[in-house]
């Protein structure tokens, strides 16, 4: 992202600089999404959890759920964030040794470990 932000910061969109590098790698990474997130368009994501917080990944849904509610886009995002994963609207194909597959979300392996997780973490830490 450091390479791409360069390359925005020398190139700015009409609204202006926006100082990238002067943020942390979350919060420059939700500047860009709502900076140039905008009309229809083909938008790919590949795991763009490992910049954000909790809070974080719900601004991106926010973003994200704005973008789709105009009916010109289409989100493809691999994500291991249950959040993420929440996107209003979504279909959801879990990838695994049998290929991609149809999932409902709260069937999905990552939403269940964590509400295994958040309901007795000592279960998971006791093994560290």
């Amino acid at each position: 992202m450091h390479g791409f932000f360069t390359y925005l910061e020398k190139n700015p969109s009409r609204t202006g600089d926006i100082p990238f590098h002067d943020m942390s790698h979350g919060e420059s990474f939700l500047e860009l999404a709502v900076d140039r997130f905008r009309g229809h368009g083909l938008w790919v994501l590949d795991e763009p959890e490992s910049a954000l917080s909790f809070n974080g990944c719900l601004t991106l849904l926010a973003v994200l759920k704005d973008l789709l509610a105009a009916g010109n886009s289409q989100v493809i995002m691999s994500t291991h964030s249950p959040v993420l994963a929440a996107l209003p609207g979504a279909q959801i194909l879990e990838a695994g040794p049998w290929g991609l597959r149809p999932r409902a979300w709260s069937d999905l392996e990552m939403v269940t470990n964590m509400r295994s997780f958040l309901e007795a973490p000592e279960r998971y830490l006791r093994h560290l």
